[in-house]
């Protein structure tokens, strides 16, 4: 069996005495930000709205308006796939459809105002779970937790 370029090599100390491979760090890494990530998700207003359609709410809300095709690419998925969970989300009165100011044959989603509202009462929930949460921490793990979010970030933009 062939072991990756990293697999190897040492992170630094993870704990007192503990060092990992660099390998075990991003396994290890991936999966925390992954649980995390899931449970700030239960966080969110009651609705009964799937997690591919509260993720195109959410990228409407951010960053849209957009045309289907724009939204689909920018969720990942196909147009006929964004259309359905489009459609759901219209049908529940959370996103508008309107013809293009600019090109009549484009229709552009927007965000309504009950959209908005849940959008910010989800955004309200999940950061004061995560507060109450932080808030638990010593100064020392705030601080760790502060270079952590820098180096996500960095991440996350490479």
């Amino acid at each position: 069996m062939e072991s990756s370029p990293t697999s190897h090599v040492l992170a630094p100390e993870v704990s007192p005495g503990r060092r990992a491979t660099v390998a075990e760090l991003s396994h290890d890494f991936r999966l925390a930000n992954g649980r995390l990530a899931r449970r700030l998700r239960q966080e969110k207003a009651d609705n009964e709205l799937s997690s591919s359609q509260f993720s195109a709410l959410g990228t409407l809300f951010f960053h849209g308006p957009f045309t289907l095709r724009e939204l689909s690419e920018r969720e990942r998925v196909t147009p006929p796939s964004m259309n359905r969970t489009v459609n759901a989300l219209v049908e529940a009165g959370l996103v508008n459809r309107a013809g293009s100011a600019d090109d009549g044959r484009k229709v552009v989603l927007t965000v309504t105002d009950q959209g908005r509202t849940l959008m910010r009462e989800t955004r309200k929930r999940r950061d004061a779970w995560l507060a109450q949460r932080i808030v638990t921490l010593s100064p020392d793990q705030r601080r760790i937790l502060t270079e952590a979010v820098d180096i996500m970030k960095e991440l996350a933009n490479s």
